[in-house]
């Protein structure tokens, strides 16, 4: 064994985070981790990286017991982790947060040689593969560019263990594909990888073990080659089974919102339109890079808008803002919670009645008892495991982040969901109750916009399929009988 967790134990406030963890990682392993949100997970890889220190328990590294007290420890045991939330310097370029956390190389006199620093972050990119601009800031990287610098930043030391969270959650497939190569090689060379995500299909194509987490404990350990994914879901989530159903619905109804030749400002989007109706789910897909995210925004007001027309409840909608867009009852799940949608150090009750504080605030006083109440019944409604309303959103796991997120937006009564990733990096339980809340709306006279870079989910809730390439929107596909094959190849038809 590289690695041996034995008896590891954490809390908070008196909750068990972890109870009593037995993990075991094998040299040269690809080793999954799954559970539910709020398993522990990540306090798990807190631990291994010392930003948590565990209340009980002992590592055993490499035969021998350590104590990992400093971050810097762990990664000169060989031990390196790509986090969920990239964690980057935003005004650093990719030389400089690729050396995060390393000396820099010198010429005589003490001066900084950022020419050699830069063919060695080069060298390192161009034998994993990886393709970017490294003298822009990181702030000026796309979400997928910064998961590779992330990448290169791990790499840059001896590693013996990397450890990978949610790494494909905003990874296109031309990316994802250059990462399971370097697991692959990696693997080649004897580093141990353990590879943590919700996304089970990834853990089976990739992985030699898997270890499901639940409640803080281990649920069991299995060879991924003798398990199945109804297996693991069922130790996940005490043999809970979903009950998606697909395929277009018939109660579909006038027009809701209508895009007609939308362009934006960056020229992002160039001539976008759909046609949203009362009662339908309509998905929107195309590959990376072809503006989903960004028409989303430029009809919400969040990115200018240059050209084309917006008809929202049969009226025109010409200069669209986000304040204005709440006010209307159309709102944006953004692909990122935690920079775009929530405020992390605030309270539950604070993250959910935001955008609406005019409605508990009375000659300018908030009235905290009805705040309150409506707070906790979203909590109650959504199922949403947490110490209370007051409790920090910074402190609940990523699917109840993401449930509050739609809390938020819940609480401006709205007609119109614009919903980009709604369930990225999140359980598979979740995905569903995310799924039967959009459907519910839905199946209520609303209308839903749903964007998602995984191909079955939007195949799985979508009443119709919008395709988009290259910021242009092409054929509209009804969702009967479709594969995954169909859609793809409209998406690489060249035009």
């Amino acid at each position: 064994m590289l690695l041996r967790t034995k008896g590891i134990s954490k809390q908070f406030n008196g909750i068990y985070a972890l109870n009593d963890v037995d993990l075991k990682i094998k040299a040269g392993e690809v080793h999954g981790l799954v559970g539910e949100n709020g398993a522990g997970k990540s306090t798990l890889i807190k631990i291994l990286t010392a930003v948590y220190k565990p209340d009980n328990g002992t590592v055993i590294w490499d035969g021998t017991e350590t104590e990992i007290t400093d971050p810097l420890k762990s990664r000169n045991l060989g031990i390196n982790v790509i986090h969920q939330d990239r964690q980057l310097i935003p005004s650093f370029n990719g030389i400089e947060n690729a050396y995060l956390g390393l000396d820099y190389e010198k010429k005589r006199g003490g001066i900084i040689d950022w020419e050699k620093m830069k063919r060695r972050v080069l060298k390192l990119s161009e034998s994993l593969g990886i393709e970017m601009d490294f003298t822009v800031p990181a702030s000026l990287l796309s979400p997928p560019q910064q998961t590779l610098l992330c990448i290169i930043r791990a790499l840059m030391t001896e590693c013996r263990l990397l450890i990978l969270d949610e790494p494909t959650a905003s990874l296109t497939d031309k990316e994802t594909a250059i990462l399971f190569r370097i697991i692959g090689k990696l693997k080649e060379k004897g580093t141990s990888v353990l590879y943590v995500t919700h996304r089970l299909e990834e853990i089976f194509f990739l992985t030699d073990r898997i270890t499901v987490m639940k409640n803080g404990r281990i649920a069991g350990t299995v060879d991924t080659s003798e398990s199945s994914e109804d297996m693991i879901i069922r130790m996940m989530t005490d043999n809970w089974e979903s009950r998606t159903s697909s395929g277009s619905r018939g109660n579909i109804g006038e027009s809701i919102l209508k895009a007609e030749h939308i362009s934006s400002k960056d020229g992002i989007v160039k001539d976008m339109s759909i046609d949203l109706k009362k009662g339908e789910i309509l998905g929107i897909f195309g590959l990376g890079g072809s503006g989903r995210t960004e028409f989303l925004e430029t009809l919400y007001g969040l990115r200018p808008k240059s050209g084309g027309g917006i008809t929202l409840y049969s009226e025109d909608y010409p200069h669209p803002t986000p304040k204005s867009s709440i006010q209307k009852g159309m709102v944006l799940i953004n692909e990122d919670r935690r920079k775009m949608s929530l405020i992390m150090p605030f309270s539950i009750r604070k993250n959910i009645t935001l955008p609406v504080i005019d409605k508990y605030s009375k000659a300018g006083v908030i009235d905290e008892k009805s705040e309150e109440g409506h707070a906790a019944e979203k909590l109650k409604m959504l199922d949403i495991k947490s110490n209370g309303t007051d409790q920090a959103v910074s402190e609940l796991s990523g699917g109840n982040q993401q449930k509050v997120v739609f809390a938020r937006a819940l609480e401006s009564d709205p007609k119109v969901f614009l919903c980009d990733e709604p369930t990225q990096a999140v359980d598979v339980k979740t995905r569903y109750e995310i799924h039967r809340l959009l459907r519910d709306r839905a199946d209520s006279g609303c209308g839903v916009v749903f964007v998602s870079s995984d191909l079955k989910e939007v195949l799985e809730v979508s009443d119709e399929i919008q395709i988009i390439v290259n910021g242009r929107s092409r054929e509209l596909l009804k969702n009967r009988d479709l594969s995954s094959e169909d859609v793809l190849r409209y998406c690489y038809l060249d035009r």
